[in-house]
């Protein structure tokens, strides 16, 4: 029996200690913001918050995860949608076609969260998530504007 805390609440799941935390969200949580990209951790797609640290959920085993620890996927990082990061997602059309977006969003908010005022460089270094639509640029100018630098 595996227990975690997932957006605030405690939940316990049944499943094999090795499944990856990505698929004991979507397929035994029922949360399916983060999305399953590469499997091997490359893409970022499935980026969620473990204690405030940005992780790719695909590469970790549930049994990693302790029930003291804090989870946080895309639907808990604002229920309303009001984070600094998604309001500036909206404002500046961030995405193309979407799929990275929640594991983008998760690692410019762990990003803004350790360094709130993050230099070009800052963001270069935090953002190894992939975009196959090439949205970079606005990610950049993205993350400036949920820091308060707006430039987009």
């Amino acid at each position: 029996m595996q227990k975690l805390n997932v957006n605030g609440r405690a939940v316990e799941l049944n499943i094999d200690p090795d499944t990856p935390l990505l698929w004991a969200l979507r397929d035994h949580v029922g949360i399916t913001g983060t999305k399953y990209g590469c499997g091997v951790g490359a893409c970022g797609a499935c980026t969620v918050h473990i204690d405030g640290q940005a992780v790719r959920s695909c590469a970790m085993p549930v049994s990693a995860v302790t029930e003291a620890q804090q989870i946080v996927t895309i639907e808990g990082l604002s229920p309303e949608g009001n984070h600094p990061v998604q309001v500036a997602w909206r404002a500046l059309d961030v995405p193309q076609c979407g799929f990275c977006q929640s594991g983008m969003i998760m690692a410019a908010a762990a990003l803004l969260a350790e360094k709130p005022k993050p230099t070009d460089a800052d963001i270069d270094a935090a953002m190894s998530n992939i975009c196959r639509c090439g949205t970079y640029n606005r990610v950049r100018d993205g993350i400036h504007r949920a820091a308060g630098g707006i430039t987009g």
